[in-house]
């Protein structure tokens, strides 16, 4: 991922040497990002699909994660229910998983 140390970083800065918080801030983010694909994945109209690919981009953005915020781009340039764009986003999510 080529953003996962601008990512980390931001991990960092908001929890300091606090272990427990950045596993708490991970696990939130990964909570938010669970729930916007869930949204998105069940999305059948523009304004749905809009809407939860406008908060995963503002989510990647509050995180400084700029591959979130590019896929979710992504999504909002394509139509309700693009496989190739949920799958992506499945990957990512998988990636936030495995650095946990």
């Amino acid at each position: 991922m080529h953003d996962q140390g601008e990512f980390e970083a931001n991990l960092a800065a908001a929890s300091g040497d606090d272990l427990v918080l950045r596993a708490e801030l991970l696990a939130c983010f990964q909570a938010s990002l669970d729930a916007q694909r869930d949204l998105l994945s069940r999305a059948r109209c523009d304004g749905n699909w809009e809407v939860s690919a406008l908060r995963l981009r503002g989510l990647g953005a509050s995180f400084h994660s700029q591959q979130l915020v590019l896929l979710a781009q992504e999504a909002l340039d394509t139509a309700p229910g693009d496989p190739v764009v949920l799958r992506k986003l499945a990957n990512f999510s998988q990636s936030v998983v495995e650095r946990a």
